[in-house]
């Protein structure tokens, strides 16, 4: 309840105390402050779970481009995957090209979307980095595949559509993707995630399977 011409609010308890502190600015900012901390405290748990459930595979896409800024974050979100002996075998193209898009569209069966997606990010792995011996040589392709999920994750909780579509271990994907963005040898695309903001309402899939699990006692 607010009285005419008090900016301040009453409060059944502690009336007194609650009067002081929030008739006073100073207090009132510190006060405001230290709820805000224990929200953020307890938000992110639950935050992570819901992007977790409600990410879903977005193929349409609105007229709208996405914002450098958002992009940034989404390969900052990427970069902070697990990568196998810190190797960090990941290299990001970010393609907003009109002329590129529509090649990749035209060559790559299962990214069509990609002739009306603003950009799109390929994922791709340096498999020279950390000189792998034969047992590590995949590596990269775990590596970035983890990198991928980030990338997912980070642009539902920003109100973007993705979608992975596979390139490797496609042998003519990856050769239409490499002479796209005339990558070298040794460069492997995984995949291209059409970005953009969503131009429908999609819905997250239920996957939940408790038949798949198996405790080991």
């Amino acid at each position: 309840m607010q009285e005419s011409g008090n900016p301040c609010i009453f409060i059944p308890y502690q009336r007194d105390l609650a009067m002081k502190t929030l008739c006073n600015p100073g207090m009132l900012l510190l006060l405001i402050m230290l709820t805000n901390t224990g929200i953020m405290s307890q938000q992110p748990a639950q935050d992570v779970f819901t992007v977790i459930h409600n990410r879903k595979s977005v193929r349409q896409y609105a007229d709208k481009p996405v914002e450098n800024e958002k992009v940034e974050t989404l390969l900052k979100a990427a970069m902070a995957a697990p990568t196998a002996r810190n190797i960090q075998p990941w290299l990001f193209y970010v393609i907003t090209s009109r002329q590129v898009l529509d090649q990749l569209a035209a060559d790559l069966p299962y990214a069509k979307m990609l002739a009306h997606a603003p950009m799109a990010i390929v994922v791709a792995g340096d498999t020279h980095k950390g000189n792998p011996n034969q047992e590590q040589k995949l590596n990269w392709a775990l590596d970035c595949s983890a990198a991928t999920q980030n990338l997912l994750l980070a642009a539902e909780a920003l109100g973007l559509g993705a979608v992975w579509t596979g390139v490797f271990p496609y042998s003519q994907r990856v050769e239409a993707v490499s002479q796209a963005l005339e990558l070298p040898a040794h460069i492997i695309p995984l995949n291209v995630i059409p970005v953009g903001y969503p131009a429908s309402d999609e819905q997250p899939k239920d996957k939940w399977d408790p038949e798949k699990i198996r405790w080991i006692d």
